[in-house]
């Protein structure tokens, strides 16, 4: 053989040994561990394999035959049929085993081997890795379990509305516009695109301390969309045409570490002097004005010259530790508000208080603070005092129900979030709950705790849907980050369907906190929460960083759902992100089916004490407080001995440590209670090794952010993925029966509408999410099929 024809074993060879080094030194030390010893052993054969194919041997092929065939034995017996979790045990060694059909690579081995036989090798060769690729394909149709629902669908209507952030005030996301079904669907087209102008800075590009999220949701009132930018600009858009009427920019300076707005809300008001309809628009600086919805000029009536602040009477604080980013809920001539409060930075944060105003002049006629009454105080406090600091929030959306006058409010944490020693009893009462409160006085009805002293950030990210089982009892579903489904009386908050206290670890935290010896956990309804992670469940891109990820999972604390955090990394499956999140379910009220979008993307948390070296060092990293944690990040937990740190759980490639589907798409009947159907949700088309955006569409799933909306022509439209999709499933089966590629991340919930031409309009924003890491755009854009459909 010449030295030209040696290079490629030599080459290959050396790759082999190089592999099997890593394999067998990182092998051992999973097994140190506790660990498996497939790693091991799979690293001391390849280099053997690699040795001998360097040398010319043929037995280095039949060393990496065995090593092969080995893998696909404890591959089947680890991963069962899970295509995902085959597909990552066997993909690479099946490349390296097609590389000896090389002739430079292959020749030593084949000179040794009949020509039948090594034709026999080949095609087995090629079976196997077509058969891998068949796998990944099946993946591709998610694993459809359930039964198939009776839904019925609806013709179309006179023009309809979308008059409250969820269409109702009860926030069902569910619209009677039947024109657009599974049958046409696929004939929607772009009807018009309205661009905002507004858009993310460089600052805010470059995520140097600002995140830009875009997530607003159009409200519909006549003829006109109303919706709002993440700079707190807002809009009235033609219905029909997408022609900008009118536009509000209050010109806030860009200080604010969190941008983003939901939305708007609407109140008509014929007894008001000026502004006899109006919209409300929540700011980044934590102000609501009240625009006259008619031509965008501000109310000058109403509380300070056309705004309320929301910082009145909770303190001074930096820019965005106190913002509006979701839609006020107007319910019965009040119009009700909560704050985002910045998480985990100090034990003294600015008040959760919630208040409700008037409408028409502003004032405020009731405000709740926990740390005061469980009733809410009417008006205000006396001049000079302040509502009490760090108490639990409500930042998501509100909803209510006007014929019980009750409003449903999902609350968070008193900050911070990772250590429960500083948390008073009012704290531990009212956090991570559904409260109920009257809406004309704020009087408590009732309250219902999901989460017992929370350290896992599980805050409620969105208000209750409202609706009545077949016998007419009064309802609500609650969805929850922690992929729990809470179905109560939304009169009584007394469970319907069956809860329990069940016990948790307890293993883990540090000294003096509070953490509960059980969780509520809601057995009567299906379970969206992840199980407890296994070695068997690691991913990644290939087997080294799977390899890595194990090594990760046997390091730290691993007890499923509610591990505690503490002075020792442990694995948070879900983590504050949640199963689901703020875009929370869709109710189909005809049917009673709800749709829920559900993501899987553990972190790691660690508590670390402030007071030692590498406290010391990590004091000098910065945090947001934002949603952006792909690196490490450190919330400086001020006034308590620890700094906590969590970091999205990522193998070394930069690809989830768990295997897909990363998002998921559910149904569930809320008569029987059980899953009819849930399919995979994105691609991995944006998503690709060490950051890149650009792969194959890989049905992998993707983190989600935005919600669902059902519609009567028996259609579910979401966007929410990283892949910038807005998709239609067929609400009966879950097969995905449409979708469409936008510009920019649609990170939003969508809304729909009959329009004044009696079309059906199905409207998106796509503005880009920073957190998520989409493109940027300033595009609100409406669907609708061909005129004469």
């Amino acid at each position: 053989m010449t030295k030209r024809a040696r290079i490629a074993p030599l080459a290959f060879g050396a790759v082999l040994a190089l592999l099997g080094a890593f394999f067998a030194g990182f092998g051992g030390w999973l097994a140190m561990l506790g660990g498996s010893l497939y790693y091991v052993l799979i690293g001391l054969l390849m280099i053997a394999s690699g040795v001998q194919v360097a040398r010319g041997r043929p037995s280095g092929f039949f060393l990496y035959l065995a090593i092969w065939l080995i893998t696909v034995v404890w591959a089947i017996w680890e991963a069962g049929s899970d295509p995902w979790k085959l597909e990552v045990r066997l993909f690479a060694p099946s490349v390296l085993l097609a590389l000896f059909l090389i002739p430079a690579i292959g020749a030593p081995a084949r000179t040794r081997v009949p020509a039948s036989a090594w034709r026999g090798f080949q095609a087995a060769t090629a079976a196997g890795a077509v058969g891998i690729v068949g796998l990944i394909l099946y993946a591709s149709f998610g694993p459809e379990r359930g039964a198939v629902s009776q839904i019925a669908q609806a013709s179309a209507q006179r023009p309809t509305d979308w008059a409250f952030y969820g269409n109702d005030a009860g926030g069902t996301r569910y619209s009677d516009a039947g024109q657009i079904t599974p049958a046409n669907v696929n004939d929607l087209e772009v009807a018009w695109i309205s661009k905002s102008g507004d858009g993310p800075d460089e600052t805010e590009i470059n995520h140097k301390g600002r995140e830009y999220h875009s997530e607003a949701t159009p409200l519909k009132i006549g003829d006109t969309l109303f919706t709002c930018t993440p700079h707190s600009m807002a809009m009235a858009i033609d219905a029909s045409t997408g022609r900008t009427r009118w536009k509000f920019d209050p010109k806030l300076p860009r200080t604010n570490p969190y941008i983003v707005c939901r939305g708007v809300a609407y109140h008509a008001a014929p007894q008001a002097s000026e502004c006899k309809t109006r919209i409300f628009l929540p700011t980044m600086d934590a102000r609501v004005f009240a625009l006259d919805a008619a031509t965008g000029r501000l109310c000058r009536s109403f509380g300070r010259d056309g705004a309320v602040d929301l910082r009145d009477q909770t303190g001074t604080w930096p820019p965005g530790w106190q913002v509006s980013t979701s839609t006020p809920l107007v319910l019965n001539d009040r119009l009700v508000i909560g704050s985002r409060v910045i998480d985990n930075m100090t034990t003294n944060a600015p008040s959760g208080v919630v208040r409700a105003f008037d409408p028409v002049t502003g004032e405020q006629a009731w405000a709740w603070d926990v740390g005061r009454s469980p009733d809410a105080l009417p008006g205000r406090l006396p001049e000079g005092q302040e509502y009490t600091r760090s108490t639990p929030n409500v930042w998501g959306p509100i909803t209510g129900d006007p014929k019980l006058g009750l409003v449903y409010l999902g609350t968070g944490n008193p900050s911070p979030d990772y250590y429960t020693g500083f948390r008073r009893p009012f704290d531990r009462r009212f956090g991570s709950s559904i409260v109920a409160l009257d809406a004309a006085t704020g009087k408590l009805r009732w309250n219902f705790q999901m989460v017992h002293d929370d350290m896992w950030d599980f805050d409620t990210p969105i208000g209750p849907s409202l609706f009545d089982l077949a016998d007419g009892t009064p309802a609500l579903i609650q969805t929850t980050k922690m992929g729990q489904v809470f179905m109560l009386n939304r009169v009584t908050g007394k469970p319907i369907a069956r809860v329990q206290e069940l016990p948790v670890d307890q293993v883990g935290a540090p000294a003096n906190t509070f953490l509960s010896k059980t969780q509520p956990f809601s057995t009567g309804m299906p379970s969206l929460i992840p199980p407890k992670l296994t070695p068997q469940d690691m991913w990644g891109a290939t087997p080294l960083d799977q390899l890595m990820c194990r090594i990760d999972l046997a390091r730290a604390r691993n007890s499923g759902i509610y591990t505690p955090i503490g002075p020792t990394r442990s694995i948070g499956n879900p983590a504050f992100d949640g199963v689901t999140d703020w875009g929370g379910a869709s109710v189909d009220t005809r049917n009673r089916v709800m749709f829920v979008n559900t993501m899987n993307m553990p972190f790691y948390f660690e508590l670390v004490d402030r007071n030692t070296a590498r406290g010391k060092e990590l004091l000098k990293r910065k945090s947001s407080g934002g949603e952006n944690a792909k690196k490490l990040d450190v919330r400086l937990q001020t006034g308590t001995p620890y700094l906590a740190t969590l970091r999205a759980w990522l193998s070394p490639a930069t690809v989830p440590c768990v295997p897909p589907p990363w998002g998921e798409l559910v149904a569930i009947d809320l008569d029987s209670r059980r899953v009819l159907w849930r399919k995979t949700l994105g691609s991995a088309r944006d998503n690709n090794l060490f950051g890149l955006q650009h792969n194959l569409p890989l049905p992998t799933g993707t983190p989600n952010l935005g919600g669902s909306i059902a519609t009567a022509g028996g259609l579910v439209f979401i966007g929410a993925t990283t892949d910038q999709y807005l998709r239609a499933f067929d609400a009966r089966t879950g097969t995905e029966v449409w979708k469409h590629r936008l510009k920019a991340g649609a990170t939003a919930t969508p809304m729909t509408y009959i329009g004044k031409d009696g079309r059906q309009y199905v409207v998106i924003t796509a503005g880009g999410h920073g957190a998520l890491g989409t493109r940027y755009g300033d595009e609100t854009i409406a669907f609708a099929l061909p005129r004469g459909d």
